[in-house]
């Protein structure tokens, strides 16, 4: 089938829109002026900056503890709930792990807020309440990821382990578990990625003595945006990529995962 040139103008139009800015910020974080208005020469100062300011670099810290913490724990609960989700049907499951998902942040923050003063006390926010915090919303990713994998799946399968004298542990480790790897995968790429650069939720819930990237970047921004910004951004980039390229070698059939959980999400609604 010949595809108009008009699609290919479109869809040449919308990666500009998408990629073109991230190309500018990777040059600019180059540039040799403390302004991002014009090109003045090459330079790798601001990198030099950025490795030398301990304050960004505790951010840093912080928002990969918080972001593998998060997308660990996710992973594992979220990785059961799809399961369960999957198998037993349950009637309440599935609303108490989706609602996080279709509530607006700055609605999370504010509840996730409260609740930590009104049990822990006025001065409980800390790392730990942020890991919390980022769990909770991680937790129906993951799960939307894995159920959309076991409903592509042969249920044949797993009545064949049965038959043969599987114990439910067993079954799990030798077939459900590798089967659904890649959608575990997935969903602790996607959890990690939405949690280290998370503003909103985590203005609420870290506290004055816990920044992170997102909020140590808000701050600078407000002063004045300096290329050490735009180097702080190519590296997060390169993680980015790095994190996509790791994750397609451990499990090649990334993607075919997230193009189940579109499937799933369109046929639900």
């Amino acid at each position: 089938m010949r595809r108009s040139p008009l699609l290919w103008i479109s869809a040449a139009l919308v990666y500009a829109f998408l990629y073109i800015p991230l190309v500018v910020v990777v040059i600019f974080s180059f540039n040799a002026s403390k302004l991002n208005a014009e090109w003045v020469g090459f330079t790798l100062d601001w990198y030099r900056v950025l490795f030398n300011n301990e304050g960004m670099k505790t951010a840093a810290l912080n928002s990969l503890f918080i972001a593998t913490m998060a997308a660990t724990l996710a992973t594992v609960l979220g990785t059961m709930a799809g399961i369960a989700i999957h198998r037993f049907r349950p009637r309440f499951l599935p609303f108490m792990t989706i609602t996080p998902l279709a509530m607006p942040e700055i609605l999370l923050g504010v509840s996730l807020l409260i609740f930590f003063i009104s049990v822990f006390g006025e001065n409980a926010l800390s790392l730990l309440t942020v890991i919390i915090a980022h769990t909770t919303f991680c937790i129906g990713f993951v799960a939307i990821i894995v159920r959309a994998r076991l409903t592509g799946m042969d249920e044949s399968v797993f009545e064949a382990a049965r038959d043969l004298g599987a114990t439910p542990w067993q079954s799990f480790r030798l077939i459900t578990f590798p089967l659904i790897f890649p959608a575990v995968v997935a969903g602790a790429l996607m959890s990690f990625t939405l949690s280290i650069d998370d503003f909103i939720i985590t203005f609420f819930t870290a506290g004055a003595g816990v920044p992170t990237l997102p909020l140590t970047i808000y701050t600078m921004i407000k002063i004045a945006v300096t290329p050490e910004v735009n180097a702080l951004s190519t590296l997060m980039m390169l993680l980015t990529l790095f994190l996509i390229v790791v994750a397609t070698k451990v499990a090649p059939d990334l993607f075919r995962s997230k193009r189940l959980v579109k499937d799933d999400a369109e046929s639900s609604a």
